[in-house]
């Protein structure tokens, strides 16, 4: 049997500095739940079979998203969106926030293109 622990997320997001590199905080059995800083825009990108959940808990998040798609929304804390697989989105910060996912451990954070700030494997806190 695992251990159960308790999880702060503040403490947990104190644990590190670097925007857009996720950590792995946990696990749920094909899933993972990773902690990200966001600052100033990501880049455009989708993911082709992984749907994308956005939570924030700290600071204002513009999800950018195409015309056809209903345009840009912004969100503060509290708020999430989930962005369906195939949609295209370019995560901003303004200026920065902190942001739980939970997706497969299979997703690539940046989906269909691979770059800089394409992380492979994610560390653990």
């Amino acid at each position: 049997m695992s251990e159960l622990k308790k999880i702060n997320l503040t403490k947990a997001f104190a644990g590190f500095n670097e925007p857009w590199v996720p950590r792995i905080c946990g696990d749920i059995n094909d899933f993972q739940i990773k902690l990200v800083k966001l600052e100033g825009a990501f880049h455009w990108h989708h993911h082709e079979e992984e749907d994308e959940l956005f939570l924030v808990v700290k600071g204002t998040l513009r999800m950018k998203l195409r015309e056809e798609n209903g345009g840009d929304i912004v969100l503060g804390p509290g708020e999430y969106i989930i962005v369906p697989h195939g949609v295209e989105h370019c995560p901003t910060a303004e200026p920065t926030c902190e942001v739980p996912l939970l997706e497969r451990n299979t997703t690539l954070n940046t989906g269909n293109v691979e770059n800089e700030r394409t992380v492979r494997q994610p560390a653990r806190l």
